[in-house]
Formats: structure tokens, C-alpha cells, sequence
């Protein structure tokens, strides 16, 4: 029976797939009740129906195996509790390893299990073979077992998700389709659908390959392409295959592009080819899915198809001589980098919960949750940022730009990601004025946000100092040389890509002290280092803020934050009704950084600024020429030496590019970059902090002011009368050749209390380091172990920074 359409409602969902249901599910259970959920069909019928169904919850992001493990636990009670069960099945996981490289990876991949509380084992293939009888383990070196993995019915799930949100006051209209999304001055008030209109105040964008269109009514880009993705479901096996009594374990096999999970008395097996191929989209057009594809599947395609079946009678012999019942050839909303899209974009009230890249049922239950108290709360409860539809620059509004990504994607879905590896489509497509140099000068580049930005120059370099296992692989012996140049010279280094950010206007002074937790009301010429923190008292910006004048500051941020920080200060702007504006200027001005014990002798001849401590301070900003080239000089550092930021117009970029290097600073690239503040003990957002962690916890305190009256003052203050429980930890290992970058588990005291934020080689400090989180209590000179490829690595809390304590060389 259709369901009369309310006139008005203060949150609209579109789209009644499994996000849709779990979103709508989630407000209800916080309560909020003036709900409506429009699907342009009925429920399930657009990708959720043919999803495979499979729920795995080891992800390499924390935030995501947190959402992973939420969404097994509601399946299990809705399972339990509810008359439209969804069908879940605790069959448990094999991630098998058939080659050196995939064993390695499972090892770490045991790490990020341990610093979670997942049950994860490593077993051998005669192990998993027990698992699994099927299985063929010639070439199989090892596995991981999770037990409490499983898989679930995707429509089933998604009509208990949505039984249970009617019951709690939800409206769900299905054949309703939505025609125009109505916004004014920057904000949602509505929608228009076939039925009629709906005023409303919060959109939700659940529409999965849809949500791109849906979008693209309000004038927002979601970056996600269709892709055909196909799996086959087997004929009835011979009697007596399937073990009695317990389901088969699902299997992936990611070196042969495989996987298989039991459906009844046969298989599911699907896979990622490597020729892939878009549904609708193109390099000059968006995706268009015809407007009657519903509850629809395309055509099969065997040949492409071939490969995947191939590769899996390999792993499953059986499979040779097995029929097909069915081949399912749906099409799968990917995105560029294989994470969902979340979150509110830059309309404000139009919210976004797409882009599952075949994982979304998996991911479901989780999404909900995050995207529920992301929408009540302005805030999701968790560091979500690799999520966040706002990572995707603008460049993402080019269609090719956005396929090329997404077809890489897809095609190296199971492949090993290496730290530090590159993408390579759609570059180069940023670039900074000195990027010609760079190239001739045999540059190695990498790619953020869009930029090619320097990892390292390529110069001879000894082998002796290259990490084993994993943090040697995309090592560069280049690296060690660029480094000392800082510490013992003068090194220079392309920061063009750095975010910037401009807010000016009448209230931009008020707006600033109120937004930032630091001393941000000293007069222009200053450069301060500071956080914006949520109201949980957690960081959402790491910036230094430069004033310019009375009424007008620049926010100096990193390459691939602008668009949050941009994001967060919109918002901030409109809860505040400050009179201010707001605007990227990243691309207008190039940035060159000069640091090193030599770089004011070096820079001194090139200015008619004194540069001497009385007259340009740390921490200050002058406006001076550089050469020909007029130039905003800031004294600040993130590597720790005395030095310069050198900010000009772009079009005098390569100039003063070309005057610096006459200078004979050494050039350098963000590898060095990385060795030097790591010595430091400088903070990177996304890694050592973020919106889950306090400048407190974080050794931050000395950039916050004492007077309060800051976003996020009175959670900062009743977590200091509470006492703070944890603090960031710098800790240095015993083997210097054993690297931790991110992720690995720490233990302490007979449990895993933590893991790795960060971490590198201190080429001055000669030691292997590593950020981590430790309980707040734990005193300098601990012992502990840390899991670096799968081995336990004896390391201990060491005093930091560990290189120059008392900042004398950035004063020098």
C-alpha cells in the first residue's frame, strides 16, 4: 500500500538500500522520529540486492574495523531479536597467503587484529585446509583464521533494518522518486519527488550508484563510478564435499583475485579482475543509470570473467567440474580510493552515506551508527577522516579525473598496498612553479590531493641503513643526505601543496579566538601554532595562523586537509553567524621552506630584511623581497632548525625557486621532511592526533590559552579535573633496523595498550621511532614490545624530543 507522503519532515533519507535502512534505523534509535526515507522502487533494489553478503571486520583503519565489529554485533541481535531476521551466518574468515609478500601481510595484518580485541589466528595451510576441506593448498604458505566473521542475506538485513525503524516511527515511501533537491543561501530546505513536495531541513544521500545524480541536484560532486562487478553462484556440490554440522568459512585468496563463501549446498565465488570495466561513466560524462534500472542485473560477461574463473579452480578444483546456477553481473558504486563517502558536504544539511565498493554490507550496520550521530550531533563519534566525502578535492569534479582513480581502484583491489606506494592515474594534474626544476633535476615525486609534490631526489646513497620488511621496501637511500643537509647546512623544499586558507572580514578576529585554542589575539605580524578542538574537546585542525592585518588571517594547514579545515570553519561560521569569509587560496601562492644552522647566512644576502633574532623573531611574519621576488617571510619550522617559510604570488614561483637554489641550500623532499620532525616530535594530523584525541594527551597544552571561551574549552577542562588518562608516548626501538610506520600493536605490562601513530628512522638520532598512545602513568625509560612485521620488537619510552629539547636551534 502506497504511504502518504507527509509535506514535511526534518530529516529526508534518499534511498532505501542497506545505508539507507541502517541510517533511518540508527536516528530512530537516538530518538529522532521525524524521519522519512524515499526510495524511487522498493526497498533493496538497487545494488544491496546482488551483494555477496560477506561481513569481514579486519580493516586496516581502526575507525573502520570499530564500524565492521558494531555491525556483527547488531546483525548477531537482529538476528537474535527480531522477526525479520537477516539471515547472518558466523561462519568465520580465510585470508589465505600464496606468495612471501602475502605472509608478510597477514602478519601485519595479525597486529591490527591485536590492537583491536579481534580473535584473528595465523594457521597454517594444512590448518585452513581443516577449515576448509574444498581447498587445494598447493602454494599456500599460511592463513589467517577470524572465527567471528561471517555473512549475512543483504535484503533481509535491509528489511529488518527498516521493520525496525517503522517501528520506532519512521516513514518509508517507496516509489518515490526525487526529482529536485532544494537549497537556499547554501543550506537544504527540501525536496521535490513525483509525488510532491517535502520541506525538511536535513537530506541524507543514501542512494548508492544513484548518489552521484542525487548529488548533483544540489550542486554537490560524490565521486563514486558504477562498476560491474560479478560473482557466480555454484550448482549443488557432490555429497559429502560440504563438512556437517558448520558452515564453511568464507575464503579470500587475494593473490589469485578470489573469493568464496558457502551459499547452502554450493558456493558463491566472485572476484576483481584486472580488466575491469565502468558501467555507464565516461572520461567526458558522468555516470547516467538509465532511470528504470531497478531490481535490475546486467548482462553476464564470461570472457571478462575468465580470468576469475580460472584462478579459482586453482584454489577449488571442485569448481572445474561444477555447474552455475546463476551469474550475478550487478553494478557496485566504487570510489577513487576504495573508503565510503560520509558525512555533511558543502551544502549545508545535505549529508552523503555512499560509495560502499562492494564492502557496504560489511560496513552497514556501522555506517548507521556514525552517520546517525554525525547528523544529531555534528559530529560522528570517531576519526573518520579517510571517510570523509570531503577529502575529494575539487579535481574530483572532472569525470575523468575520477574514473581513471576509480578503474585503478578497482583493478589493484586485493593488491598488497605497500606504505608509501603511489597511485599513478590522472598525474601529474597539480603542480607547483618549480615543478619543471624538479623534474630536470631528477626528482622522485608523489602524489597528495592532486599535487606532485618531491619525495626525494635520486643521488647515490648507501644501502646500510635500509629498515627490513615492510619500511624498507619503498625506501630510499636518497633520503639520509637530504637530511643532514638540514641538520648540518641548509636544506630546502617545494611546500606549495601546503593547504591555505583565508579569513577575513569584520568578525574575522572574534570568529578566529573563538574557533582556535590559541593565543590568536596578538597583533599582525604573528605566526601562531595552534588547534581547533569539537565540542569532546578533540582536534579537528593542527594549523599555524598568521595574521595579516586587523581583519584578515591565513591558515596554513596540510596538503590533504584543506577541504576538511575549509569545511569545519563554513560550519563553525554558520553556527556562530560570524560576519567573515572563507576561501581556499592554496593555489594563488607557492611556498618554499629554508631551514638549516646556515640558512640565515645563506638568506641574509637576498633581503634587505634583517633577519637577526631582535628584529625577526620565531614565531613573526614580514612582508620583504627575496632576490627580484616580493615575498610574506614567516619564521616558523617543522623540522626543527632555524629557518624561513618564503610565501610569493605563483607566477613569481619558479623565480624564487631558482633564487634559492643559487643560495646552494641542498633541495629536498617530504621523505626528509618526515626523518626530521620525527626527531622533533612534531605532531601529523590524521596519524598522532585528531578529532579522537586532546592536546593534553597529545603534549599540546603549551599551544592552548588558559582563558577558555574556544570551541571544545569546557570538555578540554572537565577531562583536566578528571585527570588525563593517556598520553602520546615517543618510544625508541632497540633495533634501529626495525621500523614501525602506523598501526602496529604496542604492549605493555602483559596486554596490548595501544598501537603505533607514526613512525620512521631518525637518521641524526640514529634510532628506529615510533609515536603511541600509553597509559598517562607510564614513566620515561619503560620497557615494552612493539609488532613490527608480525615480530615482537623490545623498545622503550624514551624522553622528547629526542633531538635538541630545549628548541635552541629554532631560536638560534
Amino acid at each position: 500500500m502506497a504511504v502518504a507522503l507527509p509535506s514535511r519532515a526534518r530529516i529526508v533519507i534518499v534511498g532505501g538500500g542497506v545505508g539507507g535502512a541502517s541510517v533511518a534505523y540508527h536516528l530512530a534509535e537516538r530518538g529522532e522520529r521525524d524521519v522519512l526515507l524515499l526510495e524511487r522502487s522498493e526497498l533493496t533494489s538497487g545494488s544491496t540486492f546482488h551483494s555477496a553478503g560477506l561481513v569481514g571486520q579486519l580493516r586496516s583503519d581502526p575507525a573502520l574495523t570499530r564500524m565492521n565489529v558494531y555491525s556483527a554485533d547488531l546483525y548477531r541481535k537482529l538476528e537474535a531479536d527480531t522477526d525479520q531476521a537477516p539471515g547472518w551466518v558466523e561462519s568465520g574468515s580465510l585470508r589465505l597467503a600464496s606468495s612471501p609478500e602475502r605472509l608478510e601481510e597477514i602478519r601485519r595484518q595479525a597486529g591490527w587484529a591485536a590492537r583491536s580485541g579481534l580473535p584473528l589466528e595465523l594457521i597454517s595451510a594444512g590448518e585452513a585446509k581443516a577449515l576448509f576441506p574444498l581447498m587445494n593448498t598447493d602454494g599456500v604458505l599460511g592463513a589467517a583464521y577470524t572465527p567471528t566473521d561471517g555473512h549475512v542475506d543483504p535484503s533481509r538485513l535491509c528489511y529488518a533494518l527498516a521493520a525496525g525503524a517503522r517501528a520506532q516511527g519512521v516513514t518509508i515511501a517507496q516509489r518515490t522518486r526525487v526529482i529536485a533537491i532544494n537549497t537556499a543561501n547554501g543550506q537544504v530546505n527540501g525536496v521535490r519527488t513525483d509525488r510532491g513536495d517535502v520541506e525538511c531541513e536535513i537530506v541524507v544521500d543514501c542512494g548508492g550508484m544513484f548518489a552521484a545524480e542525487i548529488a548533483r541536484l544540489a550542486g554537490v560532486r560524490i565521486p563514486v563510478v558504477p562498476m560491474s562487478h560479478q560473482y557466480v553462484v555454484t550448482q549443488p556440490l557432490p555429497a559429502g564435499s560440504l563438512p556437517q554440522g558448520r558452515p564453511l568459512p568464507s575464503l579470500r585468496d587475494p593473490d589469485l583475485l578470489v573469493y568464496y563463501r558457502q551459499e547452502v549446498d554450493g558456493l558463491v565465488m566472485g572476484g576483481y579482475e584486472r580488466d575491469s570495466l565502468p558501467w555507464t561513466a565516461t572520461p567526458r560524462s558522468y555516470d547516467a543509470v538509465p532511470a528504470d534500472f531497478n531490481g535490475k542485473l546486467l548482462p553476464p560477461d564470461w570472457d571478462r570473467f575468465t580470468e576469475i574463473v580460472e584462478n579459482s579452480q586453482v584454489r577449488v578444483p571442485l569448481l572445474a567440474d561444477t555447474g552455475v546456477t546463476s551469474m550475478i553481473n550487478g553494478p557496485e558504486a566504487f570510489t577513487p580510493d576504495n573508503e565510503f563517502c560520509l558525512g555533511e558536504t558543502e551544502v549545508a544539511g545535505f549529508f552523503v552515506a555512499a560509495g560502499f565498493c562492494a564492502h557496504g554490507i560489511a560496513g552497514a550496520g556501522g555506517i548507521g551508527r556514525v552517520m546517525a550521530d554525525w547528523i544529531l550531533d555534528g559530529d560522528p563519534g570517531m576519526d573518520l577522516w579517510h571517510m570523509d566525502v570531503r577529502r575529494f578535492g575539487r579535481h574530483y569534479r572532472s569525470p575523468g579525473y575520477t574514473l581513471a582513480r576509480t578503474v585503478e581502484n578497482y583493478e589493484s583491489y586485493y593488491d598488497i598496498r605497500y606504505p608509501s606506494a603511489e597511485r599513478e592515474a590522472g598525474r601529474p594534474l597539480r603542480t607547483s612553479p618549480a615543478y619543471p626544476w624538479h623534474a630536470a633535476h631528477g626528482a622522485v615525486f608523489g602524489e597528495k590531493a592532486g599535487w606532485e609534490r618531491v619525495n626525494h631526489y635520486s643521488e647515490p646513497g648507501s644501502e646500510e641503513l635500509r629498515p627490513r620488511g615492510w619500511a624498507g621496501r619503498l625506501w630510499s637511500p636518497c633520503v639520509e643526505t637530504e637530511h643532514r643537509a638540514v641538520r648540518e647546512s641548509a636544506g630546502l623544499f617545494d611546500e606549495s601543496s601546503f593547504a591555505k586558507i583565508s579569513i577575513s572580514g569584520p568578525d574575522a578576529a572574534t570568529f578566529c579566538a573563538h574557533v582556535f585554542s590559541g593565543r590568536v589575539g596578538r597583533p599582525p605580524g604573528a605566526v601562531v601554532y595552534t588547534q581547533a578542538l569539537n565540542e569532546r574537546g578533540g582536534i579537528e585542525m593542527d594549523v599555524t595562523l598568521t595574521r595579516l592585518a586587523e581583519d584578515e588571517f591565513l591558515v596554513v594547514t596540510g596538503t590533504a586537509f584543506g577541504r576538511h579545515d575549509l569545511g569545519w570553519l563554513h560550519r563553525q561560521a554558520r553556527l556562530t553567524g560570524a560576519s567573515v569569509r572563507l576561501a581556499d587560496v592554496t593555489g594563488s601562492e607557492a611556498c618554499f621552506g629554508m631551514w638549516g644552522p646556515q640558512a640565515r647566512e645563506l638568506l641574509a644576502p637576498l633581503t634587505p630584511a634583517s633577519l637577526e633574532n631582535t628584529d625577526f623573531p620565531f614565531g613573526s611574519m614580514q612582508e620583504t623581497t627575496v632576490g627580484d621576488v616580493p615575498v610574506r617571510a614567516a619564521r616558523v619550522t617543522f623540522v626543527g632548525e632555524l629557518g624561513w617559510e618564503l610565501y610569493c604570488s605563483t607566477e613569481y614561483g619558479a623565480a624564487l625557486w631558482r633564487t634559492l637554489v643559487g643560495t646552494g641550500a641542498r633541495p629536498g623532499g617530504y621523505r626528509a621532511i618526515e626523518s626530521l620532525r620525527l626527531e622533533k616530535g612534531y605532531r601529523v594530523w590524521g596519524a598522532d592526533i585528531g578529532p579522537e584525541t586532546t592536546p593534553d594527551e597529545a603534549g599540546l597544552a603549551f599551544a592552548v590559552r588558559r582563558d577558555g571561551g574556544f570551541v571544545g574549552h569546557e570538555a578540554l577542562h572537565a577531562a583536566r579535573a578528571q585527570g588525563v588518562a593517556r598520553t602520546l608516548a615517543c618510544l625508541v626501538l632497540d633495533d634501529p633496523r626495525a621500523v614501525a610506520l602506523g598501526g602496529e600493536p604496542v604492549w605493555l605490562a602483559g596486554e596490548v595498550v595501544g598501537q603505533v601513530t607514526s613512525g620512521g628512522y631518525g637518521y641524526t638520532v640514529a634510532r628506529s621511532i615510533a609515536f603511541a598512545y600509553l597509559p598517562a602513568d607510564t614513566p620515561e625509560g619503560a620497557e615494552l614490545d612493539v609488532q613490527v612485521d608480525g615480530t615482537w620488537q623490545r623498545a622503550e619510552v624514551a624522553a622528547s624530543p629526542l633531538y635538541d629539547p630545549k628548541g635552541g636551534r629554532i631560536r638560534a
